[in-house]
């Protein structure tokens, strides 16, 4: 089993950055590819960024590119969202998500087994 936990949101204002940190107690991370979701209030959860097992590879929806950074700690069993740059349609409930890596799995992917309870992000104009 895997179990998330996220922390680092909060309120900030438009232009300022935060870091989110997810926390996977999981017996091999590195088995695992790992993603941020977000939903907005009223609106669809979508795919954020998303990083392979290895670390080599990452994923960005359109929207963030260029703002944001994933990445992982493997010695910490970690997973992190920089983001920068922040705009009021960032605020949204964060999540962190991990799902069993195989051959082929497309980052992309929505499909994840394991999510976190989230962290709220809210940035004000």
């Amino acid at each position: 089993q895997v179990q998330l936990v996220e922390s680092g949101g909060g309120l900030v204002q438009a232009g300022g950055s935060l870091r989110l940190s997810c926390a996977a107690s999981v017996r091999t991370f590195s088995y695992y590819d790992m993603g941020w979701f977000r939903q907005p209030p009223g609106k669809e959860r979508e795919l954020v960024a998303a990083i392979t097992w290895s670390g080599g590879r990452t994923y960005y929806a359109d929207s963030v590119k260029g703002r944001f950074t994933i990445s992982r700690d493997s010695a910490k069993n970690a997973v992190y969202l920089q983001m920068n740059s922040l705009k009021p349609e960032d605020t949204a409930l964060y999540y962190c998500t991990a799902d069993r890596t195989y051959y082929n799995r497309s980052l992309e992917s929505t499909a994840y087994g394991y999510w976190g309870q989230g962290t709220q992000v809210t940035v004000s104009s």
